[in-house]
């Protein structure tokens, strides 16, 4: 059974059996573990996405097995390609009664997209989410805030994919609409709210840090950078690299250390936000020159002012539209968004999946554009 080399080798030196036998558990191993790679594949192999200038070494390494890991809300998307339109096709705003936004859709479009709205956002509930119970005479009423904000969150939208093309469509057209923030949930998941100060047993700088809360992702950095930089608008920025620098801390244009804390508190929820590190958009030599930053850095500087923008115009105002138990637990403020609302742990929303090729009607505030 077992080869003649080996019998001859056992004859010749019955008292040394163990050189023949590592040799062959060595090989006999080897083989085994090529058969696992080849049929398995690597399972520590590495993938670089080039940030910045050839030669800088400035690159995001990530291992493939996360890369391809799907993102588990995916499989739940509805998409539906749009209707022709046929000339002299009733449109909503004629055939239906309070129709305020998407009124110059035909009728099939139209009942398409609120199809769609109600499988991204209340899959279980159903129309009634928004139109409620009374049956099709009642869908007309705004009595539900629910359609009020509804229609608020579609003229968010049209305005995010009119205008912020230039950091949802970076990479290539993906766009978005309901389900990129919803996924299916009545609520997106990761809104915040105003939480500082966190407590009344301290005043000042105490009491907007050291203490767990989602906005300082859980590490004892400042609670209060999301209002500050996605609210506020407050300048972002870290203190002076030189020592003993003419300035002065009350100025509102000079950083202090304080404004750094606030500073790398945004840029860990960013990172978590996104799945990356601090070089997928700075330069690890030189962090502070704008020189230096990678492309990156210019598309997530603009979420940031489209952020504020969502926050500020969109969504901020529906406060007195929100019943009680949809405000926040603190200062009772309206939801908001920031970068983990949509991106939930990817560089793109859902992978970059394109979720505006079969919704014209939520890329534009004007007459949509049928392919």
């Amino acid at each position: 059974m077992l080869p003649k080399w080996f019998n001859d080798w056992n004859k010749d030196r019955p008292v040394d059996i163990y050189g023949p036998a590592i040799l062959v558990g060595a090989v006999g191993g080897a083989v085994v573990i090529a058969a696992l790679l080849i049929s398995a594949g690597q399972p520590f192999a590495t993938k670089s996405m080039q940030t910045g200038p050839a030669g800088t070494g400035m690159a995001q390494v990530e291992f493939v097995s996360e890369i391809t890991d799907v993102d588990p809300t995916i499989v739940d998307y509805y998409t539906e390609a749009p209707y022709p339109v046929e000339e002299g096709a009733p449109l909503a705003g004629d055939v239906y009664e309070n129709v305020q936004v998407l009124d110059g859709l035909t009728e099939d479009n139209f009942n398409r997209v609120m199809l769609a709205i109600t499988q991204w956002v209340s899959p279980e509930q159903g129309c009634a989410y928004c139109h409620g119970n009374g049956g099709l005479e009642t869908y007309a009423s705004d009595d539900l805030y629910t359609k009020m904000v509804s229609r608020r969150m579609i003229q968010m939208t049209q305005n995010i994919n009119e205008n912020w093309g230039g950091h949802v469509n970076a990479q290539q057209e993906v766009g978005v609409n309901c389900y990129t923030c919803h996924r299916g949930n009545n609520v997106p998941e990761n809104i915040w709210f105003r939480l500082t100060p966190l407590g009344d047993t301290m005043e000042g700088w105490g009491a907007v840090q050291n203490r767990v809360t989602m906005q300082s992702q859980y590490t004892s950095l400042p609670s209060d950078a999301l209002e500050s930089y996605l609210l506020e608008d407050n300048p972002i920025g870290v203190h002076d690299y030189s020592s003993h620098v003419d300035s002065d801390p009350t100025d509102p244009n000079t950083a202090t250390w304080q404004d750094a804390e606030r500073t790398y508190s945004l840029m860990n929820y960013v990172s978590n936000s996104l799945g990356v590190n601090c070089v997928f958009c700075h330069n690890s030599r030189a962090f502070y020159d704008g020189g230096q930053v990678t492309p990156q850095w210019a598309t997530e500087s603009l979420g940031i002012a489209m952020v504020l923008e969502m926050n500020n115009d969109y969504l901020v105002p529906l406060k007195d539209v929100y019943p009680e138990n949809r405000l926040g637990p603190v200062h009772g403020d309206a939801p908001k968004a920031a970068c983990k609302t949509c991106h939930q742990g990817y560089q793109q929303p859902l992978q970059g999946m394109n979720v505006i090729a079969d919704w014209p009607e939520l890329a534009t505030t004007g007459d949509p554009v049928y392919e």
